[in-house]
């Protein structure tokens, strides 16, 4: 069963294989790719195709991300399939993935992550706002693949009720075991949400990555 399959990305900036860079957007739980699309508008960059892949019924998995991931399954599966499936699309359109960023929120930058750390490869980055790798506590993310240095970025408040910081650490640990250049940001008292910073630090990549 594949519950997220069929149902079509949505695009929007420079159609796919006429922009220099590609932006894969992942959306959080009760959203849609509308809401995670939403903050192209803030990055303000007119040469990026943006493509958010959409989850049935609005919701990647059903439980937390702390789950054992046998309970979020088949939605997990079906959702590290999407992302797979748009990053194939991107590369086919003739783009490749040093010019493909991967971002998340929430529930989707945990799929983000564990898609990045099953797939790693030389990305222009991977952007985890307010998420970490999916597993319960004692988890051992041990993939193969190198990031040979991909800018990954993780970003999270202190105080998010769904976002245990020590997950932050072991995520942050793992990409930097396999190559990642891991920048690391926690932010005191602030909402389960996408701050100034962290639009700024991504705004920051984009700009280096195409020069």
């Amino acid at each position: 069963m594949k519950p997220h399959a069929g149902r079509p990305a949505e695009i929007i900036g420079r159609p796919l294989g006429a922009g220099r860079g590609v932006m894969v957007m992942v959306h959080g739980r009760d959203a849609g790719p509308s809401n995670i699309l939403e903050l192209a508008a803030r990055f303000d960059h007119p040469d990026f195709t943006y493509v958010a892949p959409a989850a049935a019924n609005d919701t990647w998995y059903p439980y937390s991300f702390m789950a054992e991931k046998e309970r979020n399954e088949p939605g997990l599966s079906s959702g590290l399939a999407v992302i797979d499936r748009v990053v194939e699309d991107v590369v086919g359109s003739g783009v490749p993935k040093d010019h493909t960023i991967l971002l998340g929120f929430s529930q989707g930058a945990c799929l983000t992550a564990e898609y990045a750390v099953r797939h790693a490869d030389r990305f222009a980055g991977v952007i985890v706002y307010s998420g970490g790798l999916i597993g319960p506590p004692g988890t051992a993310w041990r993939y193969g693949g190198s990031f040979v240095e991909t800018p990954v970025f993780l970003g999270c408040s202190d105080v998010d009720a769904h976002v245990p910081l020590e997950r932050i650490e072991e995520s942050a640990a793992v990409f930097e075991r396999m190559g990642a250049v891991v920048t690391k940001r926690i932010y005191h008292g602030m909402g389960h949400l996408v701050n100034d910073d962290e639009i700024e630090f991504t705004q920051e990549l984009m700009r280096v990555l195409l020069g």
